[in-house]
């Protein structure tokens, strides 16, 4: 019985916080914050469950599976925003950090920053 390795995929993250470039590859269908840290690059995160934006990235390039990324609106991922530790690379990806108050603010400012809040979530608009 033949085993095979996993496919890889390129990708390249730009930490905008650090000024720092890091790429690795990382194996279809792992975490891409996970395949860093093992790989000797820890990056920015928080929860790891997909419920909060400090591992959040915009995607440059590429695309990403972020179906689990329950932290961010439809709307957001639709705009290629994504959180590394719930997204997985489809193929080559080319990603740069957010701040974590600038894309908590892209989502629920509208609700919050101008004293219109209501029962629920934005994300239960979905």
């Amino acid at each position: 019985m033949s085993s095979t390795t996993p496919r890889a995929h390129p990708v390249t993250i730009h930490w905008r916080q650090t000024g720092q470039v890091i790429q690795h590859d990382v194996p279809e269908g792992e975490y891409i914050l996970r395949s860093f840290e093992q790989q000797g690059d820890p990056l920015p995160f928080s929860c790891r469950n997909g419920c909060c934006t400090a591992c959040a990235v915009r995607v440059l390039t590429g695309e990403i599976d972020h179906r689990e990324a329950l932290g961010l609106s439809r709307e957001l991922r639709a705009k290629g925003y994504g959180l590394l530790c719930v997204a997985r690379a489809t193929g080559p990806l080319e990603v740069e950090t957010q701040d974590e108050d600038e894309v908590y603010e892209l989502q629920f400012g509208r609700h919050f920053g101008r004293g219109q809040v209501r029962p629920g979530l934005p994300l239960d608009e979905e």
